[in-house]
């Protein structure tokens, strides 16, 4: 399966942030809209970084209650994480264990498609094992 089923199911919005915008606005955006991170886009359009849930915690503990007033420019992840709508999902998968990471941000042609979260390939995940589980049932059923 690909990166692009994924997509068809959730969508292609992604959630982003300015660099220049403060780490408390992050915290609201993430908590009210209930994710784990933004695409931090630059004022061309072009993917800055990320800013994540992990980021705002790491800061926190280096800089205390000042991180809230802090620019995401200052805290966010700058190696983002990348894979485009017809990888397969096994290696964005992989990729997130190894890298670490999870989200990984869907690109085509050089431009943000989308993003994929840990939840969303393990909710594909299941949905696939369901339907599998599904169809050797129904054969079995056939069979009798």
């Amino acid at each position: 399966m690909k990166v692009a089923s994924i997509l068809r199911a959730k969508g292609l919005h992604v959630e982003t942030v300015a660099p220049e915008t403060t780490l408390g606005s992050v915290a609201w955006t993430l908590r009210s809209r209930a994710i784990g991170a933004l695409v931090v886009v630059d004022g061309h359009g072009s993917i800055a970084g990320m800013i994540s849930e992990r980021d705002i915690v790491n800061g926190l503990a280096e800089h205390g209650a000042d991180l809230l007033g802090m620019r995401v420019s200052q805290v966010m992840n700058r190696a983002v994480a990348v894979c485009t709508p017809g990888d397969n999902i096994t290696s964005v998968m992989a990729q997130m264990t190894r890298c670490r990471v999870r989200h990984v941000v869907v690109t085509e042609q050089g431009g943000l498609h989308g993003i994929v979260s840990i939840g969303d390939v393990v909710k594909h995940r299941l949905d696939e094992l369901e339907l599998e589980a599904n169809v050797l049932r129904e054969t079995l059923i056939a069979r009798r």
